[in-house]
């Protein structure tokens, strides 16, 4: 990823983020929809899964593209309270994924059927 695209995306996060609701630590995910996949079949997933976020203080948004150079790119913008509790929130992820009826499993399965990862990135936010 090209340096002048992690600034712009670091600057559009910080204004996509609300004041109050910042966090210390920004997880980034860049995607795209899978063919049978939308917008509005991803919101579901992200409030399940900030449903369960919520234990571990993390949550999500979806930054949807108005004005890019790629109108098809949307972006996952997690926050945490820091870098530790994020550690925290991915290693209950990771580590309950190989339970197919956990939680973590059942909504990784369904963020497979509608998005593909592009790239992941965290930011340290002062």
């Amino acid at each position: 990823m090209k340096i002048r695209h992690i600034l712009t995306l670091v600057a559009a996060a910080s204004v996509l983020v609300p004041i109050n609701a910042s966090a210390d630590h920004l997880d980034v995910i860049e995607m795209k929809f899978q063919e049978v996949c939308s917008l509005s079949k991803l919101m579901p997933i992200v409030a399940d899964f900030n449903e369960w976020g919520k234990a571990y203080g993390y949550s999500a948004q979806i930054a949807s593209p108005l004005q890019t150079r790629d109108v098809t790119t949307f972006y996952w913008l997690g926050t945490s309270a820091n870098a530790a509790s994020f550690g925290a929130a991915w290693d209950a992820w990771r580590d309950a994924l190989p339970d197919s009826n956990s939680v973590p499993a059942k909504l990784q399965a369904r963020f497979e059927q509608c998005t593909i990862n592009v790239s992941r990135s965290g930011y340290d936010l002062f």
